[in-house]
């Protein structure tokens, strides 16, 4: 079993950008895999594939598994365990952004809370205070916004998606509107 170039080279790349979303190098490459295989692989296929140590394959599973993005399965006959990307592309996406969250986002907004629940002591603790409130605020809108778009079906998403910057001229339309019956109102 050889990997075309195209799918080497989207492996490969996938692996790079691993690391800028969150895991290392191997683990991208392993659910890039896994990803483009219409059948379920098991270790020592992702092994041969990707030139990599059993050791390897192992903790980048064990690390997919862990980021909810591979399922494991057992076929009849066989003591292997196989693996696959679980669920589509979309659902995949939706799993990174809920463990990205609670790893990055949850804990970083807990410890705002729980700084902002304390008094400022003086001057340079209250504009700190002011400068962790802003960022608080901003997160907070994100998360909620995030799982608003999280709880979309696809289809809707995806609409939503490629609207693109026609929401912003939307909402400059709303703007003038309020901002028309505002001026009459006076």
């Amino acid at each position: 079993m050889q990997l075309s170039e195209k799918s080497q080279a989207f492996v490969l790349h996938f692996g790079e950008m691993g690391s800028r979303w969150g895991f290392n190098r191997t683990v991208g490459q392993i659910l890039a895999l896994l990803v483009i295989n219409k059948e379920p692989l098991h270790a020592e296929q992702i092994m041969q594939q990707l030139g990599i140590s059993r050791g390897n394959v192992s903790m980048g599973l064990k690390e997919l598994q862990s980021w909810r993005l591979v399922k494991l399965s057992h076929q009849a006959g066989q003591r292997r365990e196989f693996f696959t990307a679980a669920g589509s592309i979309w659902d995949m996406a939706r799993t990174v952004f809920e463990e990205r969250s609670k790893r990055e986002v949850d804990p970083t907004l807990s410890l705002l809370r729980s700084n902002l629940l304390e008094e400022p002591e003086n001057e340079a603790d209250q504009f700190t205070q002011q400068k962790m409130e802003e960022i608080h605020d901003l997160l907070e809108l994100i998360t909620q916004w995030s799982y608003a778009l999280n709880t979309m079906n696809p289809d809707k998403l995806q609409s939503l998606m490629k609207m693109g910057s026609g929401i912003s001229r939307i909402l400059e339309l709303k703007d003038k509107i309020v901002g028309n019956k505002g001026s009459a109102a006076s």
